[in-house]
This record gives structure tokens, C-alpha cells and sequence, in this order.
């Protein structure tokens, strides 16, 4: 019974934490740039040619370079990728969501950490995330650095 209580308090705290990263100003400017890319019309078109040429490079890719068209769908392909990165409600969108990113996984690692040193958190960046250890810093592999 003892242990059902703290998990409910702990799923409180949750939700409390919850709220006051909602309540923060770094997810009051994602929403602030998503709602602005979703009425961005070029935006919108970009993001739309970008998923249709991405998937007609996806169909004509699994020929490889032995596709006619592979070369020059991939070449179009990066150009939509370019005029994407370059629109300014989507840079300002993807850097309000790295920011807000960077936070929950700080958020998850203090966590985790806590608990021990060992446990590995997702960081969005696929380097680090097969590091052993949870990053701890140990290059033998888990197990091998005596960090537990």
C-alpha cells in the first residue's frame, strides 16, 4: 500500500511539473511558431512539395542510381529541403522546438540520473544515445566503468 501512495504522489508531482513546463515561455514560443507556420501559405506549399518529392525519391530509390530519374528527383528533392530550411516560420518553428527539446531532455536526465547514472535517456541525437552508461562518461561499455 505504502508503495501505491508514493507512485501517486510521484504521478501528482508529475502532473504538477507538467503543468509548469506548459506554463513556460519557451513552450509559449513553440506554439507561438507552430501556429504561424501552420498560416504561413508558403510555408505550407513548401511542406507539401517536400513530402511529395520525398516520396517519389523514396519509390524511384529503391532502384538506386539505376532509376532514370534517381539523380535528378534527389537533386530537386535537396533544393525543396534548401528553400525549406530557409523559410523563415520554418527556422523559426524548428529552433522554438529544438530549444523546448533541449529542455525536456535536460528534464528527463536529472530524472534519470537520479536514479542512476547508468539509465540512458533519449537525447534526439543518435551519437550520444549509444553511448554506454547513459552518457556517463565511461568508453568500455556498461558494466566495465563501475559507475553503478
Amino acid at each position: 500500500m505504502i508503495a501505491s501512495l508514493d507512485l501517486a504522489e510521484i504521478l501528482e508531482e508529475t502532473d504538477r511539473l507538467a503543468q509548469l513546463i506548459l506554463r513556460s515561455e519557451e513552450v509559449k514560443q513553440y506554439r507561438l511558431c507552430k501556429q504561424r507556420l501552420k498560416q504561413d501559405k508558403e510555408a505550407q506549399k513548401l511542406i507539401k512539395r517536400f513530402v511529395q518529392k520525398k516520396e517519389q525519391f523514396e519509390e524511384v530509390e529503391r532502384f538506386g542510381r539505376y532509376h532514370p530519374d534517381y539523380d535528378r528527383i534527389k537533386q530537386e528533392m535537396r533544393q525543396l529541403k534548401r528553400e525549406l530550411d530557409l523559410n523563415e516560420s520554418v527556422a523559426n518553428f524548428k529552433k522554438a522546438e529544438r530549444t523546448l527539446e533541449a529542455i525536456l531532455i535536460e528534464i528527463s536526465e536529472k530524472i534519470a540520473y537520479a536514479v542512476s547514472d547508468s539509465i540512458k535517456v533519449p537525447t534526439g541525437n543518435p551519437f550520444f544515445d549509444q553511448i554506454g552508461c547513459g552518457g556517463g562518461g565511461c568508453s568500455g561499455g556498461c558494466g566495465s566503468c563501475g559507475n553503478h
